[in-house]
């Protein structure tokens, strides 16, 4: 973990930010005296639990003695930080010890290891946090639970530099039931890593969350997920967090406006490894949620019988747009944009081998799918949608051991599918939705689709029946450099004549007025060169 920021005279610079500081609490389990006041390194508190009790004004700090494990938790309701003083939560190093060394709480037995209810401007810094199993707390666990359930507006919420590791609710050895797998969300009880919950029974709003530099690890279901009726979380940054080996998705959000996720690495969602997890999960999903951008990324080996892709789109969001993303052997597939969902994308990612799942085989009740446009909007619901879904400058390749699935709905409308290259080794077929009857009887022309520029490996890579396709097709070999490599470079391509400027300047679809919040024009790859002239096949401008 990094190191903790040195203070300078009541000072301390963090993340490029001047920050001013009130009093400073010190907790040590080994030296410390809860009778003590807690203000210095040699008078400070033995216990967690005496450091809940104190109460912390603008500029304050609690810090924990790092290289030592403390057992128990923080939880804290109603701190109120301000902007230029916030309240923060971390570690401290002993003159002497370290310098690179982490406080760690044990949350075992406790419903998180820090919980904040109700607070404004806190920054919670440079710790490592635990929580697997012990005495059952409540309907989960978590390492960090930040949940607002009283009516007003909050703001500042930052997490950096954290390491969030096995976080269980249930002790080692136990099993999960088998059928709750093919549930939306899973009804056991569950760890997750990080959440934050507004309470959709108070009108209260969670403005300018930040979650940086962090890792998650081995926790039962999801790793970072934001919950919240709609719009009630607010201008969301996360950048920099590295997501392994958790049982169910790697990031979700719900009721989320406004948001960046970038440079983030999420691996082996809907992990197995523990009976304990959840066991299926795409690598970052979003559902009721709009203007947010999720770039320059990894996803890879996404896990699960359903859903499982590297990023997909679930219903009722808006201009939820997927760039400059690396997605590689994810069961469910790679584009995955379900049902009254308006305006969303993907552009210029690479997709390596996703789409791999087979119906029936190891227990999956849908088939993974390269490319899937859903009505789904809810069981029971008429599908509906996706209206004005924008497809282009994307590099799909799928080596022969993979059949490669297309699904898309009746009930779509508007669908520009440009300048992709579709490397496809093996066969392609359309396949049925897998959520409902209603889109699995019905096939007609997808209205206002345009689908053009495209570079097909072959006549046959694009399945019929799916109720649009490319009037002119292109078709060849983009000569990658080195296909199946797991790095995006891999996938530059060496057939100039086939790739280079034959791609289209992206436009509106007929009938769409919006567009993309973001724009649909950019100016560079995937790899950051610069796009001149018309733009080149797939996600690699050629040089």
């Amino acid at each position: 973990m990094p190191v903790i920021p040195r203070l300078l005279g009541g000072l301390a610079f963090a993340a490029g930010l001047l920050v001013a500081h009130g009093a400073t609490f010190h907790v040590d389990p080994l030296r410390g005296d809860d009778a003590a006041s807690g203000l210095s390194d040699v008078t400070a508190w033995r216990s967690l639990e005496r450091a809940r009790k104190v109460a912390l004004s603008p500029g304050d700090r609690l810090l924990l003695i790092a290289g030592v494990r403390h057992r128990g938790s923080l939880q804290f309701d109603s701190l109120s930080g301000s902007a230029d003083a916030p309240i923060i939560i971390g570690s401290y190093v002993r003159a002497g010890d370290n310098e690179q060394a982490t406080a760690m709480i044990d949350g075992r037995n406790a419903a998180a290891a820090i919980r904040l209810r109700n607070c404004r401007q806190v920054r919670v810094e440079n710790l490592v946090l635990t929580a697997d199993g012990g005495t059952p707390q409540g309907e989960m666990r978590c390492g960090v639970l930040v949940e607002f359930d009283r009516e007003g507006e909050y703001q500042g919420i930052t997490l950096t530099r954290l390491l969030v590791k096995s976080v269980s609710f249930e002790n080692p050895g136990h099993v999960r039931p088998e059928i709750d797998v093919k549930t939306p969300n899973g009804r056991a009880r569950y760890g997750w890593g990080v959440r934050f919950i507004v309470d959709p029974a108070v009108k209260a709003v969670l403005r300018d969350i930040r979650v940086t530099d962090s890792v998650i690890e081995r926790v039962d279901h999801t790793g970072l997920k934001f919950t919240a009726p709609a719009d009630g979380i607010r201008d969301v940054s996360v950048e920099n967090v590295r997501v392994s080996q958790t049982g169910g998705p790697g990031i979700q959000m719900s009721g989320v406006t406004g948001g960046r996720f970038a440079r983030l690495s999420v691996d082996h969602s809907g992990s197995t490894s523990d009976t304990r997890n959840w066991g299926r999960g795409s690598g970052l999903w979003t559902w009721n949620t709009r203007d947010v951008v999720i770039e320059r990324s990894r996803f890879t080996h996404a896990n699960g019988p359903g859903d499982s892709a590297g990023v997909h789109i679930d219903y009722h969001c808006r201009n939820v747009v997927v760039q400059y993303n690396y997605s590689a052997h994810n069961a469910g597939g790679f584009c995955e944009i379900l049902g009254d969902n308006h305006n969303c994308a993907y552009r210029y990612n690479i997709s390596v081998n996703d789409g791999h799942r087979v119906k029936g085989r190891e227990g999956a009740f849908q088939e993974g799918k390269l490319f899937w446009l859903s009505g789904y909007v809810g069981p029971g619901r008429k599908p509906t949608g996706p209206f004005n879904s924008y497809f282009y400058n994307n590099t799909l390749y799928v080596d022969a051991t993979i059949e490669a699935k297309f699904t898309v709905a009746a009930s779509a409308e508007g669908v520009l599918v440009a300048n992709n290259i579709f490397h496809i080794v093996g066969r392609s077929r359309r396949v049925a939705s897998d959520q409902s009857k209603a889109e699995q009887a019905e096939t007609k022309t997808v209205p206002r689709a345009v689908v053009s520029h495209n570079l097909f490996l072959r006549t046959d890579t694009w399945p019929p029946g799916l109720g649009m396709s490319d009037p002119s097709p292109l078709v060849g070999d983009a000569a990658f450099l080195r296909p199946g490599g797991d790095h995006p470079a891999d996938y530059l391509p060496g057939n100039r004549e086939r790739v280079q400027d034959r791609g289209s300047v992206p436009t509106l679809l007929p009938g769409d007025t919006i567009g993309l919040t973001v724009g649909l024009a950019v100016t560079e790859d995937i790899l950051g060169r610069p796009i001149r002239g018309a733009p080149d096949l797939g996600a690699i401008e050629l040089p």
